[in-house]
């Protein structure tokens, strides 16, 4: 099932009424894409948020019917990535009517560094939207692809990254 921005920005809404305080959600991979406008859907749902933040979303969620599959990460854990601590500031704040939750998108060339662990099919696609959608420049991909710490082992991020500075970038 894919989820576009309509589906998502309602089921935040539904979120957003049983939340008691504020909380910040940064969209990432196809869910930052989508509520860009990069992609038109994204089969899951996936956020990053600071501990507290997270604690409450996973809270409220539960008690929230959706159907959608959710990925929650902490302070800028994407899957097996972590982002340095400025990924907030240089994440986007995007529009919503939800009086509760603050929606960021994750920094386009973020997105595109938290892809290169994985490295499917998928993944090739959307590093390839991205930079051509944001005009990211290879220099840009490959600085900041150098700042994420990657769980496991490290060398194998270094060799995709590797990849799509060679093969994405003409």
């Amino acid at each position: 099932m894919s989820i576009d921005k309509s589906e998502l920005l309602g089921f935040l809404a539904e979120i957003d009424r049983e939340l008691d305080r504020r909380i910040v959600l940064v969209a990432v991979g196809g869910t930052a894409m989508t509520v860009l406008g990069v992609k038109p859907s994204t089969i899951d749902v996936d956020f990053t948020l600071s501990g507290d933040d997270y604690d409450v979303f996973k809270r409220v969620l539960v008690t929230v019917p959706h159907g959608f599959t959710v990925h929650c990460f902490r302070g800028g854990v994407i899957f097996s990535q972590i982002l340095p601590e400025d990924y907030l500031t240089r994440s986007s704040i995007v529009k919503t009517t939800t009086k509760n939750i603050e929606l960021r998108a994750l920094n386009p060339v973020d997105i595109v560094v938290t892809k290169v662990g994985r490295l499917d099919g998928r993944d090739k696609e959307d590093i390839q939207r991205c930079i051509e959608k944001f005009s990211l420049s290879k220099n840009h991909v490959a600085e900041r692809g150098k700042q994420v710490e990657y769980v496991g082992r490290q060398e194998n991020y270094e060799i995709n990254l590797k990849h799509v500075l060679d093969n994405f970038f003409k």
